[in-house]
């Protein structure tokens, strides 16, 4: 009698969901393409589920920050957030002090968007393409540097791999997300920065970054010059970021479902799936499982980056 007496309101109260606002936690600060990417989709995923989904910017350690607060919050499908390689993969493999299982202590909804991601460099920078580029940064280790969204984050350990496999030396300097570290780099205070293409494609088409190479799967369309980097040699480095949806560990099912279906909705709206695409990305909504197993494969193949390459926090 206690277990149905306290399984009544559980039922009652997902049957009823949502019932007040959903809170959708970007792990980074505003400006950058995680936060694109939740406000161009928060409120048609309100209006699907009928209630208002606020988006909420926990900027810090690389992601880190957004994602332990995600990770500790009730199960009740009120708080969710968006997962990106850094945090869920890039990060968790080269740090051990996350305080989460990036395979564990998510429920997986749906990845909404691959993103391809880029090196670009501030106008002033000597070289303008990619051949330039390699020849400068061989020629002057350790005389440039580099910005990312953060430590362990995705930028961060795709440039390393880059380096490890080019031979080159650049200095990592860190930022709190994205959008301060696109800031200072079009400001000239940090001459590279390896980014998902939505955040700094409006300053390489206003000039005011410079794109050197891309991760996709082949030439972009508003890029048609700029070489992936499997055409230059490194296949490796060619790995697009993802965007999805997920809530703590343990949300039950019927919540999952309902957002799920939800964001295919809002992904299906033509005005969002517009917005996703002109940043050259490509709209995905995959099953809760196969976000989970998108998850699984992308962590794995950061460790072993991570063990490879020999590397450790700065």
């Amino acid at each position: 009698m206690v277990g149905l007496a306290l399984a009544g309101p559980l039922a009652f109260a997902q049957q009823g969901y949502p019932s007040k606002p959903i809170r959708l936690v970007v792990p980074f600060a505003p400006g950058g393409t995680t936060d694109i990417v939740a406000r161009t989709v928060s409120d048609k995923l309100g209006a699907a589920l009928g209630q208002t989904v606020v988006v909420e910017n926990k900027a810090g350690g690389g992601g880190i920050v957004g994602a332990q607060e995600l990770a500790r919050s009730a199960p009740d499908g009120y708080t969710l957030g968006i997962a990106t390689v850094s945090t869920t993969a890039a990060n968790p493999a080269i740090n051990p002090r996350t305080g989460y299982n990036p395979l564990t202590d998510f429920t997986p909804i749906t990845n909404l968007a691959a993103t391809p991601n880029i090196i670009a460099v501030h106008p002033g920078f000597p070289a303008k393409n990619y051949a330039d580029f390699i020849a400068l940064l061989k020629k002057s280790p350790g005389k440039y540097s580099y910005s990312s969204s953060g430590t362990g984050g995705i930028g961060h350990l795709q440039t390393e791999l880059f380096k490890s496999l080019t031979g080159v030396f650049i200095t990592h300097i860190p930022y709190r997300g994205a959008g301060p570290a696109l800031n200072d780099t079009v400001a000239g205070q940090v001459p590279i920065m390896f980014d998902n293409l939505p955040s700094a494609l409006p300053f390489v088409k206003e000039g005011k970054l410079v794109p050197i190479v891309v991760a996709a799967p082949q030439r972009l369309p508003m890029l048609p010059n700029v070489p992936t980097f499997k055409e230059v040699g490194l296949e490796p480095v060619n790995r697009m970021a993802y965007y999805g949806i997920v809530g703590p560990k343990g949300v039950p099912k019927d919540i999952v479902d309902k957002v799920y279906h939800a964001a295919r909705q809002a992904l299906a709206d033509p005005a969002v799936k517009k917005r996703i695409e002109d940043t050259g990305s490509l709209v995905l909504g995959n099953t809760p499982e196969q976000f989970g197993e998108q998850i699984r494969a992308e962590y794995d193949v950061y460790k072993g980056v991570v063990a490879r390459q020999n590397l450790r926090l700065e």
